[in-house]
C-alpha cells in the first residue's frame, strides 16, 4: 500500500518507474542508490506492507547534518519531475511466503498509477549459466508484448540480448521438454514479469549474471546499461565517472576493523 508523504496526493500517470528486485549482490538496489543519489531525487511516498521485512535508517543519501538522522523504511518512492521518473528503492527481502502476494501489491499499484513503462533492475547467479549465456555480455533483458510495441525499434538500435530460455535438464534429448525462462537468484523477476505479460502490463527486466561479493562494478555496468536505454545522464560516453555514490555505500562492508584487535 502507497502512503503518500506529500500534502497532496501524487500523480505518476504517464511517468517511468524503475525499481530493484532483491536479487543475488542486491545488484538492482545499488544501481537504484546511484540513480536516487545522483538525481538527487526528492521522496514523495513509502509502501506500508507486510510482504518486506520491517526495517528502519538513518537516511542512505543524507548530504548535511540536518538531514542525516531522517527515518527511512524499507521501500519508499523517489520522484525527479524533469525526467518524468519515479523509483522505488526496496531494502529489505520480501518474506518467504508472501512474494506471491507482494507482486499482485506491485501490479496493483502499477495499473492503478498509470505508469508509461516499469523497468525492473536484477541480477542472476552467474555459475547457473548454460553454455550459450557464457558468451558475450553478462547483461539480458525482457520485455512485455505491451511493451514490446512501444520500444520495438529502440531496443533493435541497442543492440541488446535478451534473455535466453533454458530446457529445465540440459543435455537430455526430450522432444517433450520445451526451454522455459529460467532466472536463478532473481528474487521475484520471473514471477513479475510473468504476471505483468498476462495482466498486459509495459513491464522491461534489466538483469546481470553475477556472483555474491563486491557487487559495486555490477551495478555501475547496470545502471550505464539502463541510461543507454532512457539517457538520464547527459553525456552517456562519460557516465562512469558522474554517478554519485551515496554516503551509506561507506559501510557496505561494515565499519571497519576495531583498533582494539590490535
Amino acid at each position: 500500500m502507497f502512503i503518500s508523504s506529500e500534502d497532496s496526493p501524487v500523480c505518476f500517470q504517464g511517468l517511468t518507474l524503475v525499481m530493484p528486485a532483491v536479487a543475488v549482490g542486491n545488484v538492482g538496489q545499488l544501481a537504484v542508490d546511484l540513480l536516487v543519489s545522483t538525481l538527487n531525487m526528492k521522496r514523495v511516498g513509502y509502501f506500508h506492507t507486510d510482504c518486506l521485512i520491517p526495517m528502519a535508517g538513518n537516511n542512505p543519501y543524507a548530504s548535511s547534518k540536518e538531514d542525516k538522522e531522517e527515518l527511512h523504511t524499507a521501500a519508499e518512492v523517489y520522484t525527479v519531475d524533469e525526467l518524468k521518473l519515479v523509483v522505488l528503492q526496496i531494502r529489505a527481502p520480501v518474506v518467504q511466503k508472501k512474494s506471491k502476494k507482494f507482486r499482485q501489491l506491485l501490479l496493483s499499484w502499477i495499473k492503478d498509477s498509470g505508469f508509461s513503462r516499469t523497468v525492473v533492475l536484477s541480477s542472476s547467479h552467474a555459475y547457473q549459466r548454460d553454455d550459450g549465456q557464457l558468451q558475450g555480455t553478462p547483461l539480458r533483458y525482457l520485455v512485455t508484448p505491451a511493451l514490446q510495441k512501444l520500444c520495438a525499434e529502440a531496443l533493435k538500435e541497442l543492440g541488446w540480448r535478451e534473455m535466453e530460455r533454458v530446457k529445465s535438464f540440459p543435455g537430455i534429448q526430450d522432444a517433450d521438454t520445451e526451454p522455459q525462462l529460467h532466472i536463478p537468484g532473481g528474487g521475484f523477476t520471473k514471477g513479475l514479469f510473468t504476471d505483468s505479460c498476462s495482466e498486459d502490463v509495459p513491464l522491461a527486466v534489466l538483469l546481470i549474471f553475477c556472483s555474491e561479493g563486491d557487487n559495486i562494478p555490477d551495478a555501475f555496468t547496470l545502471i550505464n546499461h539502463l541510461n543507454d536505454w532512457l539517457h538520464l545522464l547527459d553525456s552517456p560516453n562519460e557516465n562512469a565517472n558522474k554517478w554519485k555514490i551515496p554516503p551509506s555505500w561507506s559501510l557496505l562492508f561494515g565499519s571497519g576493523i576495531p583498533p582494539a584487535l590490535f
